[in-house]
């Protein structure tokens, strides 16, 4: 006698992570927390850039590999974005994107969606795909 759920296949209740975000300013480089899902939520990662195709590539690492970056928090501890503000990093990031000039208290950013390259454990940003805005400044003023 057959079974009633033959045939019938388990629901996979693994979410996607939702679209994967580098926003660059002139002081930082942020990565949404969906960056950090789609790598497994690396400690360190690289990041590559290449040159001729405006791309930039981040990539888990370890601590100890040459030019590792401190990237996320373990899972379930890693609540937000990961922003890194290494000052070599952001100008070598930075260089591919065009800042305006943001009105007072604001500061003005660029953000690109990535591509996730699974077998390569990569997520690859297109520079030229950026879209610009400006973001109030957050936290107290200079002088207070």
């Amino acid at each position: 006698m057959a079974s009633a759920l033959q045939g019938f296949e388990e629901v996979r209740l693994v979410k996607p992570a939702g679209q994967t975000v580098m926003t660059v300013t002139a002081n930082s480089v942020k990565f949404n927390k969906s960056t950090a899902i789609e790598l497994g939520y690396p400690a360190y990662v690289k990041v590559l850039i290449n040159d001729k195709t405006r791309q930039i590539a981040v990539t888990p690492t370890t601590a100890k590999a040459d030019n590792s970056v401190k990237f996320s928090k373990p899972e379930g501890k890693q609540t937000a974005s990961v922003s890194i503000k290494d000052a070599t990093l952001v100008a070598a990031i930075g260089k591919y994107f065009d800042l305006a000039e943001a009105p007072e208290g604001e500061i003005s950013f660029q953000s690109v969606d990535g591509t996730v390259f699974a077998n390569d454990k990569a997520v690859i940003f297109d520079a030229d795909k950026a879209t610009a805005g400006t973001m109030k400044r957050r936290g107290r003023k200079k002088g207070e």
